[in-house]
């Protein structure tokens, strides 16, 4: 596919995530969604790189404090997937926060655990 432009390819994201959350429905866990989605995204010949390590960068020493992102797609957009009630500020902080020590551009929040997946997206850019 190569590397496409952002809008571009969170649609392409989007779409993909619409495919899975139709299939599966709401009520599995996270790793359900997260290993059908990486199934999808194959399918349709887009990258991504899962569970990609995220160090911490304090005082100019990166330091290894266990954080991983969920999926960066293309090496562009971070995907960071969840399976809860409801999202919570602290979600979407910890997206923006991996956004900013990623040094990515464009992030996707998914919650799958809603009836129409389209109220469980925020995208946001750094």
């Amino acid at each position: 596919m190569g590397v496409l432009k952002h809008e571009e390819l969170t649609r392409a994201i989007i779409g993909a995530a619409i495919e899975v959350h139709k299939i599966l429905g709401p009520g599995l866990m996270e790793s359900a969604y997260q290993e059908c989605l990486c199934r999808e995204l194959s399918l349709r010949g887009i990258a991504f790189r899962r569970e990609v390590s995220l160090p911490v960068t304090y005082k100019g020493v990166k330091l290894d404090c266990g954080y991983r992102m969920d999926l960066v797609v293309e090496e562009t957009v971070l995907l960071e997937l969840k399976a809860v009630e409801q999202v919570l500020p602290v979600h979407e902080a910890q997206l923006i926060t991996y956004l900013k020590l990623g040094g990515l551009k464009v992030g996707l929040l998914i919650n799958f655990h809603v009836p129409v997946l389209k109220d469980g997206i925020i995208r946001r850019a750094n």
